[in-house]
């Protein structure tokens, strides 16, 4: 894995984020539909792919609340370890420089 790697990463759920947000800020709108994300990568990048839910027709909004809150908890703790990962790798670049000079 490479620094673009965990960029991208960030990038994605960084979207699923405020796509999370937007739907709890939504919760008492009436007739909201929530826009889902889901994570998806290959070997080369992890994107963010949206959509909306599915409109059942309610008056009230269709936010769910638990999933919401969930998503917020995995956008985090993905971010957290992807920073991580990122300043060991910034580490190992200068201890690398440092050997070589």
């Amino acid at each position: 894995m490479n620094i673009s790697n965990n960029i991208s990463s960030i990038q994605a759920h960084q979207s699923m984020l405020n796509n999370s947000a937007n739907n709890v800020a939504n919760v008492n709108t009436d007739g909201f539909t929530p826009t889902n994300s889901r994570i998806s990568g290959g070997d080369n990048y992890v994107r963010a792919e949206d959509s909306k839910a599915d409109n059942n027709g309610s008056s009230r909004s269709q936010t769910d609340l638990a999933n919401e809150i969930t998503n917020q908890i995995v956008a985090q703790d993905a971010t957290s370890v992807n920073v991580t990962a990122i300043k060991t790798q910034d580490e190992m670049f200068g201890s690398l420089l440092d050997i070589k000079a």
